[in-house]
């Protein structure tokens, strides 16, 4: 496939994206419009399109590529996944609603006081912005390997086009607007998934039952591992647990995708909005193990060599653009730009109302809606667009894949604290010594960082997605060792 075809193809759809944009806020532009939708959004709008957000597009090229090793094990997380989310929809929706939140970190002002709020806001602003960095990043490398390495377009300009276009159509109508591209981001994201298994076995020469039959009998479809708990990162314990508190943490305590829920009128649509979305999710799960499997078994007709890939990564690409014809090929492209943006655009807007309303306190001003505010408003999106370029080079100056997934490791301990500090919160009655709190959500991390590279030495033990379990486990003991008194909690 040329790489005219792909850039005529990504310019088509990102010109659908801000004629959706264009129709979404010509009437409203507002604070409200950006922030929560006006709170008017629908829950099934809102419970498809989260998909596009929670699936990005590493998700996209790394699950079906991680088959090859683990197996369908990875569904043993998802299933752990849909737990937590199932929590979320009946415990933390719950509150939100009822204090009537906009930004999720002023509960923790209101609760333990301004320095556990500020540190819970740069928690999430730090690890969002981190850690969708990366996934442009990623996801960047395959379109300038396979579009405009042709044309010599140095990367840091890819990158800047990319976000340009992003900015484009979300800047004024925010989670208006992407509430509605997510949605159709989503169905696009759907689409590719199961229009490559279908292209995938027809090259295969299977029919829809054989397809089954072939992923069912192959080597990768094994699910639950129960082997060696002490050693295997795999056991089921391990990621069932990991799965329930990773989703609590980094969905449930992430402005991001719980802004989307605020968007609706009441806690019923919001709860509807949830279950809905979980049930989609694991469906969708196990349409991208389905591909990697198939992906594997393709390459071992073909008689591609997996080991001269530089990683698992590539498989997916490397079959779609190079092996398959052109159709297949679009059609991955379509689920990568769709996975990516929908995750990009979704992080930008939440990034911004979290220092609106967090450091610039929009929701304390008399008139929200004053030009000023929209304007600075504007020029915070700006800000954020730019802190992601920036990050975004420096992953590519580092240019070595085990310490850029270090570092993206690392975005994931920040949210260990991030689960403490709800936790204390929402379970107990003791107040916090406020200004301690950032630099208990700083130790915790450094201790589970060292307990992380000692455990097998230390106790024969590996750990997996369960480290942010004990991540916030250290912080509300040490919450609660530096606690004093008792607070009111009937007004939570």
């Amino acid at each position: 496939m040329t790489p005219a075809i792909l850039l005529s193809f990504l310019l088509g759809y990102f010109a659908l994206l801000i004629g959706v944009a264009y129709f979404t806020s010509r009437n409203s532009s507002d604070n409200a419009s950006f922030f929560i939708a006006n709170r008017n959004s629908k829950w099934y709008l809102v419970a498809f399109g989260m998909i596009g957000t929670a699936l990005s597009g590493v998700t996209f090229i790394s699950v079906p590529g991680a088959v090859g090793k683990s197996e369908f094990g990875y569904f043993q997380f998802v299933l752990g996944n849909a737990v937590g989310f199932v929590i979320i929809a009946t415990v933390l929706l719950p509150l939100y609603y009822r204090m009537n939140l906009i930004s999720i970190y002023t509960y923790l002002e209101k609760r333990l006081g301004a320095y556990s709020y500020k540190t819970g806001a740069v928690i999430f602003l730090i690890s969002r912005t981190i850690g969708s960095a990366f996934r442009l990043y990623l996801v960047a490398i395959v379109l300038q390997k396979f579009i405009f390495d042709a044309w010599n377009v140095p990367f840091w300009l890819t990158i800047i086009i990319c976000l340009v276009l992003i900015w484009l159509y979300t800047h004024k109508g925010g989670l208006k607007t992407i509430i509605i591209t997510d949605t159709m981001q989503t169905v696009f994201l759907l689409l590719s998934v199961v229009l490559s298994i279908i292209f995938i076995s027809k090259s295969l020469h299977l029919d829809i039952a054989g397809t089954f039959e072939a992923v069912k009998n192959s080597s990768y479809s094994k699910i639950f591992f129960w082997e060696d708990f002490m050693g295997s990162k795999s056991h089921f314990l391990k990621q069932f647990l990991g799965g329930i508190f990773v989703t609590i943490a980094m969905v449930g305590l992430d402005q991001d995708l719980m802004q989307k829920n605020l968007s609706m009128k009441t806690i019923g649509e919001a709860q509807k909005n949830m279950f809905t979305f979980t049930g989609v999710f694991v469906i969708m799960n196990i349409f991208f193990l389905s591909v990697g499997a198939l992906l594997y078994l393709y390459a071992a007709k073909n008689g591609i060599a997996v080991a001269d890939l530089k990683t698992p990564d590539h498989l997916y690409p490397e079959i779609a653009l190079n092996h398959l014809n052109i159709i297949p090929g679009i059609i991955f492209m379509l689920g990568l730009t769709a996975a990516t943006f929908a995750t990009t655009d979704s992080a930008l807007t939440a990034l911004t109302t979290s220092f609106c309303v967090d450091f610039l306190h929009f929701d304390k001003k008399e008139d929200q809606n004053d030009p000023k505010l929209v304007n600075q408003r504007h020029w915070v999106h700006i800000g954020f667009s730019v802190i992601m370029v920036a990050v975004i080079l420096v992953f590519k100056m580092i240019n070595d894949d085990s310490v850029v997934n270090s570092i993206f490791t690392a975005a994931g301990y920040t949210y260990g604290p991030l689960l403490g500090l709800f936790a204390f919160g929402m379970l107990t009655k003791r107040a916090v010594t406020d200004k301690l709190v950032p630099y208990l959500c700083i130790a915790s991390p450094v201790l589970c960082f060292i307990i992380n590279t000692h455990s097998i030495k230390w106790f024969g033990y590996a750990m997996s997605f369960e480290l942010i379990v004990l991540n916030g486990l250290i912080t509300f003991i040490l919450l609660w060792v530096t606690g004093k008194n008792t607070v009111d909690r009937t007004k939570f």
